[in-house]
């Protein structure tokens, strides 16, 4: 860093201050770096073993060289060359890890206390990100998910949150990943898992649901005695224009009755018909008085 000032021609004064490039390397990092490549020619061919990384498919390899982030990006799949020494590097995993958020107490708008769990899955998009601008992507992933879930829960209602989990769910994802971003983290999924009711509210809830049940019952059975009725009503009509409908009618009911294995079968009779055995002739045989 160099600063100084100096006189124009106009008289004004006019002051300067002269700031290094970050990316330019010093004189003690190339005596380092040489030093560092004379230790391998030494310990040839030893060194290779030390020189020499191998990172899978699925990872990469982010190198700093005495504290500074190498040009050229992560490395990987593959092999490549660190310096001992001066070359340190830190594996990222690239796959899609999973985690369980840890049940929460959430009070919901309408004032009912419930825990919900719920299950996050993110993968690292930016391995840089992911090592340099956060100590630790992992932990802090897990963090704001509890957070995220507290303040997206906190603003529904009991009956939303048991009805629109997939939205829930959505809403989720898109604020964490929106918060995730700048670390180089990227959520893909949020599931709700359960959604944990007080015992008392179960009860309370139960016991509504079989009110309500009992009441569409009644209902039901109310229209079918009106159906019913209507039914008769219509029934009772054709019968009355032909008498032999009511015939047809007892004959079948009787036919009823005896495939139900029953030992004892009622026949009704016409009370008209009984009086011939028991009182005689009814009083339509009857012969009128005469009077002299």
């Amino acid at each position: 860093m160099d600063f100084g000032c100096h006189d124009k021609d106009s008289g004004e004064v006019e002051c300067y201050l002269e700031i290094p490039n970050p990316d330019s390397v010093g004189c003690i990092e190339r005596f380092a770096t040489f030093l560092s490549f004379l230790l391998v020619i030494i310990t040839f061919p030893f060194s290779l073993f030390e020189c020499f990384k191998v990172v899978q498919e699925f990872e990469r390899a982010v190198i700093f060289r005495l504290g500074r982030l190498r040009k050229g990006g992560a490395r990987g799949p593959g092999l490549f060359f660190v310096l001992p020494c001066i070359d340190t590097y830190r594996k990222v995993d690239l796959r899609t890890v999973s985690f369980n958020v840890p049940p929460q107490e959430v009070l919901t708008r309408d004032s009912v206390t419930v825990a919900v769990d719920a299950v996050v899955y993110y993968r690292i998009k930016e391995p840089l990100n992911a090592v340099v601008r956060v100590a630790d992507y992992s932990a802090s992933t897990r963090l704001l998910a509890a957070t995220t879930l507290r303040n997206v829960l906190g603003m529904r209602d009991l009956a939303q949150l048991l009805s629109d989990r997939e939205a829930i769910s959505r809403l989720m994802q898109s604020s964490l990943d929106e918060a995730t971003e700048p670390w180089g983290v990227e959520v893909e999924r949020v599931e709700i898992k359960d959604v944990r009711l007080p015992v008392q509210l179960q009860r309370a809830m139960a016991a509504e649901a079989e009110a309500d049940r009992e009441a569409r019952a009644k209902i039901i059975a109310a229209e079918g005695e009106i159906k019913a009725s209507r039914a008769l009503r219509e029934a009772s009509l054709v019968m009355v224009d032909n008498p032999m409908a009511l015939q047809l009618r007892y004959l079948q009911s009787l036919n009823t009755i005896s495939a139900e294995k029953n030992s004892t079968i009622i026949f009704p009779f016409p009370l008209d018909f009984l009086r011939t055995f028991i009182g005689g002739p009814g009083p339509s045989s009857q012969q009128p008085i005469q009077h002299v």
